[in-house]
């Protein structure tokens, strides 16, 4: 409390010392030297006695370091009647505390915008009545009522309903898990579907939730600082100063001069160019959505060697996605994906949200559901354009189906893992299946190249999920070891494993369960757009818009702001040691080695100030895109998301359908393909050409110009094909040769577009 308190303290001391320079020197001018110089001494000797304070408890710790040097200083400056040099080397301190705790103060302040997700009440059933309790007053055996989209405040058992919860922040399973009555739910769930009862088995103090926090407490405890870059050089300048100080004493027998060669040397390079360019850093990051809780933080940012990242919600989106649709021979796809959701829009269950959030993508107009039913965490029903429409999980809608060929078929081809399958019948038959899984990010290969090319040597995936799950995607964006299904003191041994082989180590989440090994790491990462408030609380970085690209851009602000900073402390300590030797010679006087060492600081200060702006750019200039060019080109990726399903959705279609409606569906998709798709490529050559005038490479897109090139020859080729037919009813072997085309253009143009959005976002100016 008491350092806390000081360090309260020079928030204002730097206005009052401010003062006493301005007031003090006005009165000098005026004749009344005696006034100036009581301010001067008053200003000084309160920093003074601040410090010491910090000196004390630093020299207990048995630490040496700069505040030892500037209280030198100042001390001497009192006893040897310098005041005006006192109280400049007080302005300088100062100065240089109050930019580190405006950073923190402001990190604190933005902090408090993310706890909101954290459960303080429960809704607790009382005499028949519901009644708003605090945590505190909850005790097993209580019936709780869990409100849509609340966090389960305790541990307990679903008591009536089912309840539909989402525990990726505790589990990394990003699907939604249905619990029936009698099943136990964690505290720190989310109600993803309807309100639900539940009955509680631990206090909230014993609760799952409450055990996490125990351990992120622990992690902060244990966690050793990180020494500081002023800290490192701290040493060897103390004993340079006080070496040169004593034997200019010692040789000339004047104290003067020691007390000059002292006030030169006081590390205004360290004390005020370090924490300007880290703070500017800080500033730097906060205008890319990146909030950065104190420098310590940011230095331990740029020195990192090895990450561990989670995967649900950090490495990929952390949302069901649709991936695929399948449809009956006489159905269109996309008609069974836009009755489906339609019906949905009356369910606030998150995979029906999906449906529909996929449906609005794709350019699908919905119609208004009646008579809607719905068995919660299960399935609806009800009617939508004259149509009984069904939509739900394979046992709702098996229950209400009959046998046959494309029952067993949509059975079959629903099993895969890691995603969820919705089963839609129309009119009482099976119409069709729908296939939601949670994605990689679009951005997570770019993000794990920049970061070996800025130097983290060893990448680490740390997740609570599936080993199968963790290895598919490990395989795909390629790191140096997965560790899987882990519970939260896992990550957290996990972190100190790896700090035991290198440091700093980084640990990049999203979930209450990274919490722990946020609060361990050197540096903790929180996904804080979307991920819990307990991650976002106990790390040192939050991210606060939901982009992983962010994590390469903090570091690079944070290499940047360190290497200005040593810039910054190299140049100063040599004009501050050539200052020490001239004033030892006896050249500079105390109030003029001051004035030396404030011109000093203005120099180092400018230069630290760069970091406050984007890297200068000498010769050609970087090809970049504005963050409003980026998110166009993203948005015409997504409404050309229904063509390119339609490529996948007719090659599945044409073997089942009737020879002369096959001519039909290929023409119609020819037609869509050369006025929807080929448009948006010739539009993306204006963009290549663009950016290649800006580009030092101007070759450097070439090979996403030959992509567009072979794009534009697979649909010459369907033309040709529709053409051939020539009013004829197309073959097995054609239509085979047809399929395979199909299929080759839907995979040439996902993975084109893939390769865009990843491309697009790493030239997005910063």
């Amino acid at each position: 409390m008491l350092i806390r308190g000081w360090r309260g303290a020079k928030t204002w001391m730097l206005p009052l010392v401010a003062l006493a320079l301005v007031v003090g020197g006005l009165a000098r001018f005026a004749g009344q030297p005696h006034v100036a110089t009581q301010l001067w001494t008053t200003g000084t000797a309160v920093v003074l006695a601040a410090l010491l304070i910090d000196v004390g408890i630093s020299l207990r710790k048995k630490e040496f370091g700069l505040d030892l040097i500037a209280a030198l200083a100042m001390g001497g400056a009192i006893i040897f009647g310098e005041y005006l040099a006192g109280i400049i080397v007080a302005l300088m301190f100062t100065s240089g505390q109050f930019l580190e705790n405006f950073a923190q103060n402001r990190a604190g302040r933005e902090m408090t915008a993310l706890l909101g997700k954290v459960p303080n009440s429960a809704a607790r059933y009382e005499c028949g009545r519901i009644q708003d309790v605090a945590l505190s007053a909850i005790v097993p055996g209580d019936r709780i009522l869990v409100r849509r989209g609340e966090v389960v405040p305790v541990d307990g058992i679903v008591a009536g309903n089912a309840a539909v919860l989402d525990e990726s922040a505790l589990t990394g399973e990003a699907l939604p898990i249905r619990r029936k009555s009698g099943q136990a739910v964690m505290s720190g769930s989310t109600n993803a579907g309807d309100a639900f009862d539940m009955q509680a088995t631990s206090a909230a103090a014993g609760s799952t939730y409450a055990g996490v926090i125990r351990l992120v407490k622990a992690a902060q405890e244990n966690k050793a600082p990180m020494v500081r870059l002023a800290a490192r050089f701290g040493m060897v300048f103390l004993a340079l100063t006080l070496a040169i100080a004593i034997s200019a004493w010692a040789f000339t027998g004047d104290a003067t001069r020691a007390l000059a060669v002292i006030v030169v040397a006081t590390p205004c390079p360290l004390i005020l160019a370090v924490p300007v360019a880290i703070v500017s850093g800080i500033s730097r990051c906060a205008k890319k959505g990146i909030l950065v809780k104190d420098g310590g933080a940011l230095e331990a940012l740029a020195a990192a060697r090895t990450a561990l990242l989670d995967k649900t919600g950090t490495l990929t989106d952390g949302r069901a996605r649709l991936i695929e649709i399948k449809a009956r021979g006489d159905l269109d796809a996309l008609e069974v994906l836009r009755l489906a959701a339609s019906l949905d829009q009356s369910s606030p269950h998150v995979v029906a949200q999906a449906l529909v959030t996929a449906a609005r993508e794709r350019g699908l107009l919905l119609d208004t559901p009646s008579d809607v039913r719905e068995a919660p965490g299960s399935g609806l029903t009800g009617r939508v354009g004259g149509h009984d429409v069904l939509a739900g999980g394979w046992n709702f809608a098996s229950a209400r189906l009959q046998d046959s060929d494309f029952r067993e078929e949509i059975q079959s081809w629903i099993r895969r893992d890691g995603t969820v399958a919705v089963i839609v019948a129309i009119d009482g038959a099976l119409a069709g299946a729908i296939l939601l899984a949670d994605q990689i990010r679009p951005e997570a290969g770019y993000v794990l190249r920049h970061l070996r090319d800025a130097g983290i040597a060893r990448i680490v995936l740390a997740t609570g999920d599936r080993a199968d799950l963790a290895e598919e995607v490990a395989a795909f964006v390629g790191v140096d070891e997965v560790i899987s299904e882990m519970k939260p003191e896992g990550k957290t041994i996990a972190v100190q494993k790896e700090q035991a082989r290198s440091r700093p180590v980084l640990m990049i989440g999203d979930g209450v369960n990274d919490a722990p090994a946020l609060a361990a790491a050197d540096v903790g990462i929180a996904m804080g757009a979307r991920g819990a408030a307990a991650s976002s609380e106990a790390a040192d970085v939050v991210i606060l818009v939901d982009r992983l690209d962010r994590l390469v851009d903090a570091i690079h602000v944070a290499r940047r702001s360190r290497r200005i900073a040593l810039q910054s402390v190299y140049a100063g300590m040599a004009l501050s040691m050539a200052g020490m030797v001239a004033a030892a010679l006896g050249h500079l006087t105390p109030v003029e080695g001051a004035l030396f060492q404030e011109a000093i600081d203005v120099v180092v200060i400018m230069n630290a100030l760069r970091a406050l702006g984007p890297p200068l750019s000498l010769g050609t200039a970087s090809a970049r895109l504005s963050n409003e060019d980026l998110l166009q080109l993203e948005a015409e990726h997504a409404a050309l998301a229904d063509v390119v399903d339609d490529i996948r959705i007719t090659a599945d279609r044409i073997q089942r359908l009737p020879r002369e409606q096959t001519k039909d569906e290929l023409e119609k998709l020819d037609r869509e393909l050369r006025e929807r798709l080929l448009p948006h490529e010739k539009q993306d050559e204006k963009v290549y050409a663009r950016l290649r005038r800006h580009s030092a490479a101007p070759d450097v897109l070439a090979g996403m110009s030959r992509t567009h090139m072979e794009i534009q020859r697979q649909i010459h080729n369907l033309s040709d094909v529709c053409k051939a037919f020539a009013g004829e009813v197309p073959t097995d072997t054609q239509l085979y040769e047809v399929q395979r085309l199909l299929h080759g253009l839907e995979a040439i143009t996902r993975l084109h577009f893939a390769q865009e959005e990843e491309i697009y976002r790493s030239l997005e100016a910063g």
